[in-house]
């Protein structure tokens, strides 16, 4: 199995991927980014791409406690706004991550994960980290091949590392180009 290495350079402070005064407030509100999502439009959907075991990108492998990249649950959603994607969003848990302590995870299908993690009060939030995730960065490629469209690079991205009941589950949260065009 390959080594973990930084696939992207994440940074705990927002100043390190320098955005827009309006994408800095999308990258560090800590309030639910579906809660945020939901009041800026009429009709907000949790579009599921896939659900399914699969080998880690090279740069999660640190953040949920595993030496080398190595298969996990994963799943990736775009979070859509009035029929526009805003957000590619994209979640890790380790294969050995139980049902007791992520119960909902394996059957959310179309619901929204922000809605779970911020409803359950037993659940630990860690630090937001940021990064640009390049073209060549497997999210952002996945991203592309989900929007049928090249996607301008980089995109502002940022993740955080979620605790439930001693599991661990990474969220990783690429914003698309339009979310700046949503009323603040």
């Amino acid at each position: 199995m390959p080594r973990c290495s930084a696939a992207a350079h994440w940074v705990a402070h927002v100043n390190g991927v320098n955005p827009s005064p309006v994408m800095r407030a999308w990258l560090t509100d800590r309030a639910s980014l579906t809660a945020k999502l939901v009041a800026r439009c009429e009709r907000f959907r949790v579009q599921r791409l896939a659900q399914r075991r699969a080998v880690c990108v090279a740069d999660e492998c640190a953040p949920i406690g595993l030496l080398s990249a190595r298969k996990v649950v994963e799943r990736d959603v775009l979070l859509e706004c009035d029929g526009r994607p805003m957000v590619f969003a994209h979640t890790v848990v380790p294969l050995e991550a139980t049902a007791t302590q992520w119960p909902l995870f394996r059957s959310l299908g179309e619901r929204s994960l922000g809605t779970t993690l911020f409803g359950d009060p037993i659940v630990a939030r860690g630090a937001l980290e940021y990064a640009r995730l390049h073209a060549g960065h497997p999210l952002a490629r996945r991203a592309s091949v989900a929007l049928d469209a090249p996607l301008q690079a980089p995109l502002l991205a940022r993740r955080c590392l979620y605790r439930r009941r001693g599991g661990l589950l990474l969220v990783t949260e690429l914003f698309l180009p339009q979310i700046a065009t949503l009323a603040a």
